[in-house]
């Protein structure tokens, strides 16, 4: 029995009422010990399904570009000043790190922290005794039904972040949320001081393509290195933060804009070949219609996993049918199975397609068979390999409990060497012949 099945057991012969108020006290306990360290610092979460991490680091450089002093704990990074860790592998990690994290914040001299904030913290209390100054919502779409019950209950437990941005005790309160979803009218209805409804329509001119974009912000020019229009958005999210702290819109541009690069996001690999590769975290359906959509002009071959046996097993098909949709080659692969067979995920994301696609369990495999197709191409000039699902998280795990360490950019990366040697070693053997 592995360490996950094992967990899943034990909660599921406890009483709801008994995990629940476990995890209570444990959040506030946590926040006795430290001593509430979150009322002495300018706290911004960010939740949504898509795009969390991204706004908070957009957030990150805007407040950074100020002159502020910053915290920030996402699913790429912790980073205290000028110190950064890696992850913990939680979005919203629990057992006292929040309140420690804020502790430490303090400690360092910074001003303000950036706290990424989901719906699986909620069910575990860790949003308790976080005295918020600001909440961003992304967006809201399907995902962690299975464990939330049904898609009102996931919405409903994100909501509860709203409400404790309506507990807090901080004076003025701020939501910041996506005017472009039906979900956000729900959080500019929160009783806050002040609500901030962003969207691309408000923006003009805007334009985004697959290598980056730009939109208008209270009459200026604001450029974003990266690409597709959610990017926008997410800087947008992150400039309309910025206005409500009174942060001039020089330091504003200059934020977004030295956001060139974030980690597993979108993440461009480049070893000299005449074709693209992207590796990017989508896992959401929503998620991944946008990347391909982005990279709609290029011809695509796609390769993904379904990101956590056990869980969300709806989407399966409807990945497989998007990727069908939107993709010239699809290739289904391992990611994070946890104690699932991951032929059986496989086969169900094939389900929901017209026909098979090619299925390779072994993720290094598969990249190097995606890259090169890409190579075989005439018009790889034209094609983008889009490696979709585990962005910078470093375990696939096995139905065995076993866990190989993994780095999907240096895997991508070793495989785009050894396609450039081998197809040089070929065309030595062309010449000698």
């Amino acid at each position: 029995m592995t360490m996950h099945t094992l967990k899943r057991s034990l909660r599921s012969l406890l009483p709801s009422f008994v995990l629940s108020t476990y995890h209570f006290l444990l959040a506030v306990s946590g926040a006795l010990v430290y001593g509430f360290p979150s009322r002495k610092l300018i706290v911004v979460g960010v939740t949504g399904t898509d795009g969390k991490s991204s706004t908070t680091e957009y957030i990150n450089a805007v407040f950074e570009a100020a002159g502020y002093t910053t915290a920030l704990s996402n699913s790429i990074r912790v980073k205290v000043n000028e110190v950064t860790r890696p992850p913990t592998g939680r979005s919203m990690p629990g057992r006292f790190f929040i309140q420690r994290f804020f502790r430490e914040a303090l400690r360092s001299g910074c001003t303000v922290a950036i706290i990424e904030m989901t719906s699986e913290g909620v069910r575990q209390h860790r949003h308790r005794a976080i005295e918020l100054d600001a909440l961003v919502f992304t967006n809201l779409s399907p995902e962690h039904i299975e464990s939330h019950g049904s898609f009102r209950a996931y919405a409903d437990a994100k909501f509860e972040i709203g409400r404790a941005l309506e507990r807090s005790m901080k004076r003025p309160r701020t939501v910041v949320a996506n005017g472009d979803d039906p979900e956000g009218i729900r959080y500019l209805a929160l009783n806050v001081e002040n609500k901030r409804g962003f969207s691309l329509k408000k923006t003009l001119p805007w334009s985004a393509d697959d290598k980056n974009g730009s939109f208008t912000f209270e009459g200026q020019k604001i450029d974003v290195a990266l690409p597709g229009e959610f990017s926008l958005k997410n800087a947008l999210a992150a400039a309309e933060v910025a206005a409500a702290f009174h942060i001039d819109i020089a330091s504003i541009q200059k934020g977004v804009a030295s956001v060139k690069r974030i980690p597993g996001r979108l993440e461009a690999i480049n070893e000299g070949q005449e074709f693209k590769v992207v590796v990017d975290y989508a896992l959401t359906p929503d998620a991944l219609e946008k990347l391909y959509s982005t990279y709609d002009a290029q011809k695509k071959i796609c390769i993904f996993g379904a990101t956590g046996g056990g869980r969300d097993t709806w989407k399966r098909p409807v990945l497989g049918k998007l990727a069908e949709k939107y993709c010239e080659n699809v290739i289904v692969t391992n990611d994070i199975a946890y104690d699932e067979d991951p032929q059986k995920i496989a086969d169900d994301i094939a389900g929901g397609m017209a026909k098979r696609p090619e299925i390779i369990l072994d993720r290094r495999e598969a990249i190097r068979r995606g890259l090169a197709l890409a190579q075989a191409r005439p018009d790889r000039s034209d094609v983008v390999v889009l490696v979709t699902g585990m962005g910078i998280d470093t375990e696939i795990s096995a139905p065995t409990g076993a866990k190989e360490p993994w780095n999907e950019i240096a895997v991508v990366r070793e495989e785009l060497v050894r396609l450039k040697t081998v197809g040089h070693r070929a065309e030595d053997s062309i010449r000698r012949v």
